[in-house]
């Protein structure tokens, strides 16, 4: 006969571990400690360590006899396959993770099962850094428009709202740095790039050059254009080019960056994904990974806020429809 005591200081090593009934596979690990250290230093019964602790002795002296169950099984396949993604891409958190897992290898698990998998394996997307921007406000604005936006980051459809933008990247040449400016033009029905250019120079003919481009390649398209108060977008010959266009233009507040939040979150993303940790010793190279990234970032990279597809899948769709 077990004292109540023992029982109790069996329930006490085990308080904080059981929460419900389902259990994760390492709480179910803790339980199954417990009871191997109980039934060894306090001569506890496995069948009473088992009833107290709710679980079944088959499944304990499977654990104990190093046995793997299905599920602990396909655990590790699952874990094996997202350090593949992870090392190909570091960026990737469990989140990003677990979308890949369900559209290119058809496995479906949920997001909390996906988090268990990858702290197990200290799997970890790489750090965010805060960006920060290269846009110059213009001492003598030439045109100002109204924060027509208004931080409605929503579309129904594309083509309707283009934000815009420059920031820079860095390069070496031994100790001497370099920079190149890229422009890109983002539409916030499916989050696409829409057009961009690299140069050396954050002059007005690269931000011209990015709307020349873009409106070439979507001639039927009359947005509302914004963006922040750069010299280039203040500029009269840009605002007359808008309005050649069909388009209508819009600004963000002095001092209030969130106004073209979604614009700066792109910096974001490709800095932190490509370009943080990382010195490019050559121009050339540099310049290779943005427009290689840009690539990938309209054709291959699943965002959740679309639907779990790609901004040019998003845009295709639309199309179809």
């Amino acid at each position: 006969m077990v004292h109540d005591k023992d029982g109790t200081r069996l329930i006490k090593k085990t308080r904080g571990i059981r929460k419900g009934r389902c259990l994760s596979q390492v709480k179910q690990a803790h339980l199954y400690q417990s009871i191997l250290e109980c039934t060894k230093q306090l001569g506890y019964p496995v069948e009473q360590a088992c009833k107290i602790l709710k679980v079944s002795r088959s499944a304990y002296y499977k654990w104990l006899n190093g046995s793997k169950s299905a599920r602990e099984t396909e655990n590790i396949r699952i874990a094996d396959i997202a350090e593949q993604i992870h090392n190909e891409s570091p960026d990737k958190g469990y989140r990003r993770i677990r979308d890949d897992l369900e559209r290119y290898h058809d496995i479906k698990i949920s997001d909390k099962r996906m988090l268990r998998i990858c702290r197990k394996r200290d799997i970890k997307s790489t750090i965010k850094y805060a960006n920060n921007g290269c846009t110059r406000n213009s001492n003598n604005p030439q045109y100002i428009a109204e924060n027509l936006l208004n931080r409605e980051f929503h579309a129904d459809k594309p083509n309707e709202k283009w934000l815009t933008d420059v920031t820079e990247f860095k390069w070496y040449e031994g100790i001497e740095v370099h920079k190149v400016y890229l422009s890109a033009i983002l539409d916030l029905y499916d989050r696409r790039i829409v057009a961009y250019m690299v140069r050396d120079r954050n002059d007005n003919s690269l931000v011209f050059d990015t709307v020349d481009k873009a409106i070439a390649e979507n001639p039927d398209a009359h947005p509302l254009f914004h963006s922040d108060r750069g010299f280039q977008y203040t500029n009269r010959v840009f605002h007359s080019k808008l309005e050649k266009a069909g388009m209508t233009q819009s600004m963000s507040r002095v001092a209030k960056c969130i106004d073209n939040g979604p614009m700066e979150g792109f910096w974001g993303i490709i800095k932190r994904e490509r370009y943080y940790g990382k010195k490019f010793m050559d121009k050339e190279s540099l310049i290779e990974m943005i427009k290689n990234y840009i690539r990938y970032y309209n054709t291959k990279r699943l965002q959740r806020n679309l639907g779990i597809v790609t901004p040019m899948e998003k845009y295709e769709m639309y199309l179809a429809a």
